[in-house]
């Protein structure tokens, strides 16, 4: 049994040891970071999920970004502890994620990642997106929430600040 909290702020060191445990100290020199770095992840998008125990047993944040002047959401990481890996964490996370995006009104979701797993969540192969180099485009996936979302996605994916309302 998980439950499923927004991020805070004072939690985020845990979520940094999670994410080191599961990727490596390393992570931060993967371009998709590029777009992360002294941006904010979007309030409400970026959540814990602690076990029984209180003890933190995976993360997923979402970062703002534009293309033109096209806004999104850039999707990473997400990460399931080593020991909790397998019970079916990351598909809840992601699926609470995507949920309370479209709920946020968000319009699509991009990510660079491995098309066999995130196929399930509705996610394809993205054309015409420029991610920070190095970047792999068979990587670059999206998903659309808002139909026709993409037909304004083309060009160089930028991190982007939004103004608080």
């Amino acid at each position: 049994m998980f439950r499923l909290d927004n991020e805070r702020y004072e939690d985020a060191w845990e979520s940094e040891v999670l994410l080191d445990l599961v990727f490596g100290p390393g992570r931060t020199a993967l371009s998709a970071y590029r777009l992360r770095e002294g941006v904010a992840p979007v309030q409400g998008l970026s959540i814990s999920a602690r076990d029984e125990f209180n003890a933190l047993s995976g993360v997923i944040r979402f970062w703002p970004v534009r293309v033109g002047d096209a806004a999104g959401l850039l999707l990473g990481p997400i990460a399931v502890h080593p020991t909790r890996q397998g019970e079916g964490l990351g598909s809840m996370l992601m699926r609470d994620g995507l949920r309370r995006a479209r709920a946020l009104e968000w319009p699509a979701v991009i990510l660079v990642g491995d098309l066999d797993y995130y196929a399930r969540f509705g996610f394809s192969r993205c054309s015409g997106l420029e991610f920070p180099p190095p970047t792999d485009p068979d990587r670059v996936l999206g998903l659309e929430l808002a139909r026709g979302a993409f037909s304004e996605f083309r060009g160089k994916v930028e991190k982007w600040r939004p103004r608080p309302e």
